[in-house]
């Protein structure tokens, strides 16, 4: 199953904004509702996404307010409309509401609950088996502030290889990765995503269009991967399994696994890219 890799957030309030996000080539769009906007431009920025979803032909995501919040419900109303195709619920770290949420919606709507504070960390796995969920998102910055922890590098990794592990566990799609701050800094980004897909994430939050190309292109097997892997084949067929070696190292299944996987990472990219 093609998997998304962008996930660019556009206030909510910002309707001039709507199709410029779209247009990015972002793999899917999040009108978000909660954080970038303030609280009395909560019922503007309804109206305003109302009207631009009944006319759209985009699918997009919503990210709708927390559950203990008074806009929550009214935000509800949204998800009926067509051009909906998913909803993010913020703070998300109690399986009962998120199972009543994720029954409301029709079939092929996608839930994905935001893991932000450190009640959801420790109950992400109940969160990835709702039924519904199609996968867990890291809210990095807002987890920094509830944990107190300090930094988003290796002071994480244990928060985010557990998110990636009881994603494997719950059998949906890999985790959506917190955003990078780094808007202008090509490289910093390039860091920040090369190590989102070292620790297991598939996907990765965006907070500005110019961040959607830099995350495709490093979510991408690098020349290097892709050349092993199809060395890895080529001897695969050569002379099978269980006799062989690659660069020094022996072949086994986990490995032609592991090569037939950034293969057709390889090539879903290519056919993509020619669409």
């Amino acid at each position: 199953m093609k998997q998304d890799r962008s996930y660019l957030f556009v206030p909510g309030d910002r309707p001039d904004r709507f199709d410029k996000a779209v247009a990015t080539g972002a793999h899917a769009v999040i009108l978000d509702l909660e954080d970038a906007v303030a609280p009395d431009r909560k019922d503007l920025a309804r109206a305003s996404m109302a009207a631009w979803l009944r006319d759209t032909s985009a699918q997009v995501i919503l990210r709708i307010n927390a559950l203990d919040t008074p806009w929550h419900a009214p935000d509800l109303a949204l998800l009926d409309l067509p051009a909906v195709r998913g909803v993010m619920l913020p703070k998300a770290q109690d399986a009962a509401p998120l199972a009543a949420l994720a029954a409301r919606l029709r079939p092929g709507q996608a839930l994905i609950p935001l893991v932000e504070t450190v009640a959801g960390w420790f109950a992400a796995e109940s969160l990835a088996r709702v039924p519904g969920v199609l996968r867990l998102a890291f809210g990095s910055v807002d987890f920094n502030s509830d944990s107190g922890i300090q930094g988003d590098g290796e002071e994480l990794n244990l928060v985010r290889s557990q998110l990636v592990l009881v994603s494997r566990l719950a059998g949906v799609q890999p985790p959506i990765d917190g955003v990078s701050l780094a808007i202008d800094d090509a490289q910093a980004l390039d860091a920040d995503v090369r190590r989102s897909r070292r620790f297991g994430f598939g996907a990765k939050l965006c907070i500005h269009p110019k961040q959607v190309a830099g995350v495709h292109a490093a979510f991408r097997p690098t020349p290097a991967e892709e050349q092993w892997a199809r060395r890895v084949l080529s001897a695969v067929r050569d002379g099978g399994l269980g006799a062989i070696a690659v660069d020094g190292k022996l072949v086994d299944k986990p490995v032609l696994l592991l090569a037939q996987a950034l293969v057709a990472e390889v090539d879903a990219y290519t056919v993509a890219s020619a669409a």
